[in-house]
């Protein structure tokens, strides 16, 4: 183990316990200190799930890219493990950026990740030369094998940028073949996905490019996925710039959805459908594992890089991660649903039937920042549709984020422009949810400082993070027009 290994374990250990008293989220996974992003190493070993992320431990801002690691049984309850891999060797001394993790043959743990150097090119300009490295371990300590950088720009195709070159994605197949995706780009900088096998992990080589972006999504396609669900083969990446497309991709540094078939003969994957994966403000870099039950579980940073600016320098921590979310494909379009462990988590249920009523609405125990709470919603009059609904949460007399839904516009819009913050940061979205005569279904997950909304039983989501102060835990709901709902809230315990 290098001496910066060594350093950052002792750091995150020491600064840990002076944290014991913060407040941080309940069940989403937060950064044990200073800043986490990227979701890593998303898998199932030894009989627990693991997940490591992209670290620093030395500041609640970008910078000294480490791999933290955290253990769970349940995906909701983690246990924060030891710092998994630190910036120590010339390949990656500039980083150990996004990557991912399998199991060998042999029981072993295999990581595979971006290593990253800055070196001066000969047109004088400092850039990032990124390269594929692997370290192997036990699930708590990992050697860094002695033959890294294992894929480099000699392994590129012709054209493809060796400064956007990363965060490779493994899987095995049935006969215990190693595969991975990387995320790269042309000169022109448009995204494509790299296609590499190996027969034990360590020997790769390059096979194709899987798929090319032909300026469709954005530029760059970071933090690739690749999966078959429900007959289907789904490829999940994050493109950089993108440009909205209607009511989809309006993220910038957004995620996308691609969904269609995979012929592994000739490692063709046909797209058949595409689709943003989050339509809120903060969700990006999403994986997922498959679970030990079959599950296709999926996992992102519940953060948006253009809003990070929110963070205060004062804070400890930043970042968190999304809840984990099970993942299945209806109709040819991809639907989340929150893990069903959430439902272990349960508290007392309060239920409220068939509630009419006009403007502003506050219902006796409806209240919270722990809070799974789902509402049905419909016009009490079907010949005059109500015109607006709205629920409002994280909320006293002088903060509030909402959810609205415009039935008539057909639009449904998550709004943190009075959550409290102090800068000029991203606080709305849009997103298009089709209805018949106003109904829909909303499923609200609160966790002191995050809210996800589940859109008609996961056919979209909108996640946000809110820092609005903890004593602020009203929720109410107003009506623009006759509303019929029912509601279900319990507090998670």
């Amino acid at each position: 183990m290098s001496q910066i290994l060594r350093d950052a374990r002792k750091y995150e250990e020491l600064m840990e316990k002076k944290l014991a008293k913060q407040e941080r989220p309940e069940f989403h996974l937060s950064a044990r200190i200073g800043w986490m992003n990227d979701p890593n190493g998303f898998s199932f070993y030894k009989g627990k799930y693991h997940l490591f992320y992209q670290y620093n431990p030395y500041a609640s801002h970008w910078g000294s890219i480490h791999w933290a690691h955290a253990v769970s049984q349940d995906l909701l309850h983690w246990e924060q493990f030891p710092a998994a891999l630190a910036p120590d060797n010339d390949y990656d001394r500039d980083g150990c950026f996004s990557g991912s993790a399998v199991t060998m043959e042999d029981g072993r743990h295999l990581l595979m990740y971006t290593g990253v150097s800055k070196e001066m090119q000969p047109e004088g300009e400092m850039k990032d030369i990124q390269s594929q490295c692997i370290a192997i371990g036990d699930g708590i300590d990992y050697e860094k094998h002695p033959r890294n950088p294992i894929l480099h720009k000699e392994h590129l195709p012709e054209g493809g940028s060796p400064y956007d070159f990363r965060d490779p994605k493994l899987w095995r197949e049935e006969d215990g073949s190693f595969f991975c995706v990387i995320g790269n780009c042309d000169k022109e900088k448009d995204g494509q996905i790299l296609l590499y096998s190996s027969k034990d992990g360590i020997d790769w080589k390059y096979e194709k490019i899987l798929i090319k972006n032909h300026g469709r999504f954005g530029k760059m396609w970071e933090c690739p996925d690749f999966f078959s669900l429900d007959g289907k083969q789904v490829l999940l990446v994050s493109p950089q710039d993108m440009l909205p497309q209607g009511f989809e991709y309006h993220n910038g540094n957004g995620t996308l959805c691609l969904i269609g078939t995979y012929d592994k003969e000739t490692k063709t994957f046909t797209e058949e459908h595409n689709q943003a994966i989050d339509y809120g403000i903060d969700f990006y870099a999403p994986q997922t594992v498959l679970a030990k039950d079959g599950r296709r579980i999926m996992i992102g940073w519940m953060q948006n890089w253009d809003s990070c600016g929110g963070n205060s320098e004062e804070r400890a921590w930043f970042g968190q991660m999304s809840l984990p979310r099970e993942l299945s494909i209806k109709n040819g379009k991809l639907y989340q649903q929150p893990i069903r462990e959430l439902e272990n988590m349960h508290g007392t249920q309060v239920k409220y039937e068939n509630i009419t009523f006009t403007d502003i609405l506050k219902l006796d125990h409806i209240k919270g920042r722990k809070v799974d709470m789902e509402l049905s919603i419909h016009s009490a009059n079907t010949e005059n549709i109500y015109r607006k609904f709205a629920v409002r949460f994280a909320q006293n007399e002088k903060f509030q984020t909402s959810i609205s839904f415009r039935p008539y516009e057909s639009t449904l819009k998550i709004d943190r422009k009075f959550s409290g913050s102090r800068r000029a940061i991203i606080h709305q979205r849009r997103s298009f949810v089709k209805n018949e005569a106003g109904e829909i279904k909303l499923r609200l997950i609160l966790d002191h400082f995050s809210v996800e909304v589940f859109v008609n039983d996961g056919e979209q989501v909108l996640s946000a993070t809110i820092y609005t102060d903890l004593a602020a835990d009203n929720i109410s709901f107003f009506a623009d027009g006759i509303v019929t709902m029912n509601v279900v809230k319990y507090d998670i315990i």
